[in-house]
């Protein structure tokens, strides 16, 4: 999606809603004659953008598609430019497929490439009708040496999209919004849920309340840690099948049968002791923090499609067995709390594709260089600080240090936007110390001369980015106002505009469906 795109006009690959007649929009043009019916068109054209999207998500045991219609519409404020969703109809699902593995334990790219393809078909579509998605590895996928190359390629055959490798605590962020556990969160006030996604490869963990995720975790246990024949012996055994296989008794090794129901109640054995906070040398991150019981307990992910009893066929693995001894569990309360059964299983990560909003800047922007713009797909590192936090260089350097795990980014490797809010008078000193503390997180961006943007909700952006990049050696920073982004967006900012001095910002969001 351009930055510079015109928020009145529809993007291209992106008809209007008369050449989609499927669309069930408000007949705005009954009983008008041509001349009114030109006038009312142009307004609702001017207000509404329809978009196509895809989410491609290649994970540790499946990998899949899903294509989405989104209506965004202006806001109704007086001469906003800002775009929110407002209706989004799923186009069509494609077929779930195991994630090809060659001899040499890499991802198969040419049979995922057909794969998508053929998805693109079944679909009626082609890559230049699909205005914008995500493509998304995650669990051990993205362990895989040529995942970045698979990544990249994908983005390149469906466009110019987001692509994001998942890391444990994203895709555990992603997971918990994708199946409705964060829109149920949100119909239980201030009560707490717990959400365990069990992929192929891996467990997630999150903690959500009143529609935030509050910590996550992961863990090394999934139904596809082994693979089997027909027969029931192991094919391919990933390295934390054998810690899982010596807990249980159980003895793995290519061409030998496997007790899949003995490892399954060891595999579920620790991840409701993990879903409990404790330590585990399975972990892939820190333990998930003790913040309570939790009310509910959710699952998504395809080992969920068990859980829930929506799937029984066996595909080459321990997932019936896992499922079984995991819905066994939670009857028993091992989880702390009742499950509550969710819509949304398998395709839980890849539930929303991509949104976009436009959005204009303030007038009090700092670009450090002309040749800094323009950026695209920054991810959105959150570093707003808690109600009633002092806004000092301490606390800004721990909520920036925070986002970007998070994220699971690593510090001074790629260009992030860093999401601010400013509290207070914009005295010197007040602005010195959040600059200092940027600094003091994000050291390796600023002295190697990654670019940088910062995103506030107040009018200091020409303050704060004149400080960080005149008193911080290297800094290459956008510090831009008036932009309202959050975790989990992405962002293109384009060129300033001559002569207002404001800059676009295009905005791409996961459209999650609660």
């Amino acid at each position: 999606m351009s930055a510079d795109h015109d928020p009145g006009s529809p993007p291209a690959g992106a008809a209007r809603p008369a050449d989609r007649p499927d669309l069930h929009f408000p007949d705005h043009h009954a009983d008008l004659d041509d001349e009114e019916e030109e006038g009312r068109s142009l307004t609702w054209d001017l207000d509404n953008v329809v978009l196509l999207t895809v989410g491609v998500d290649i994970g540790s045991s499946t990998s899949h598609l899903l294509f989405s219609r989104l209506h965004l519409q202006r806001l109704a404020q007086s001469l906003s430019s800002r775009f929110v969703v407002v209706g989004r109809e799923v186009v069509h699902r494609s077929p779930i497929l195991l994630t090809p593995f060659g001899d040499d334990g890499l991802i198969d790219g040419g049979a995922l490439e057909g794969f998508v393809a053929g998805a693109y078909r079944a679909a009626g579509l082609t890559s230049a009708e699909v205005d914008t998605g995500a493509v998304v590895l995650t669990g051990l996928a993205l362990e895989r040496a040529n995942a970045r190359a698979i990544a990249d390629l994908f983005a390149r055959v469906c466009g110019g999209f987001v692509c994001a490798s998942a890391g444990h605590n994203l895709e555990a962020m992603l997971a918990a919004h994708g199946s409705g556990a964060v829109g149920l969160s949100r119909e239980r006030p201030g009560r707490l849920v717990l959400h365990v996604d069990v992929g192929g490869g891996t467990c997630k963990f999150a903690l959500v309340r009143d529609g935030a995720v509050l910590a996550t975790a992961a863990l090394a246990c999934g139904g596809r840690l082994v693979t089997l024949d027909a027969a029931g012996r192991a094919v391919r055994v990933e390295p934390a099948a054998h810690r899982l296989a010596r807990r249980a008794g159980v003895e793995l090794a290519p061409g030998r049968p496997v007790d899949a129901g003995r490892l399954a109640a060891a595999m579920t054995a620790a991840i409701a002791g993990a879903a409990r906070g404790e330590a585990d040398d399975l972990l892939l991150t820190e333990p998930l923090p003790r913040l309570g019981p939790p009310e509910a307990v959710t699952f998504s992910g395809g080992v969920a499609e068990y859980v829930c009893g929506r799937e029984r066929a066996r595909f080459g693995d321990v997932a019936p067995e896992l499922g079984a001894a995991l819905a066994a569990a939670a009857a028993e309360g091992r989880f702390g709390a009742p499950p509550v059964a969710l819509d949304t299983g398998i395709r839980a990560t890849v539930i929303g594709a991509s949104q976009f909003t436009v959005q204009l800047t303030g007038n009090t922007v700092h670009v450090s260089d002309r040749s800094l713009l323009p950026l695209r797909n920054l991810p959105v590192v959150d570093a707003r600080l808690p109600a009633g936090r002092a806004l000092d260089g301490g606390a800004v350097r721990e909520a920036v240090t925070a986002g970007l795990g998070r994220l699971d980014l690593e510090e001074g490797v790629q260009p992030v936007a860093v999401a601010l809010g400013w509290t207070g008078e914009p005295r010197y000193a007040n602005l010195r110390a959040v600059a200092g503390g940027v600094a003091a997180a994000l050291p390796r961006t600023l002295e190697n001369g990654v670019p940088l943007v910062l995103a506030l909700d107040a009018d200091v952006g020409r303050s704060l980015g004149a400080i960080l990049a005149e008193e911080f050696a290297g800094a290459r920073v956008a510090s831009l106002d008036g932009v309202d982004v959050r975790e989990l967006d992405f962002v293109d900012v384009g060129e300033p505009i001559r002569p207002a001095g404001v800059v676009p910002v295009v905005v791409k969001s996961l459209a999650f469906s609660r």
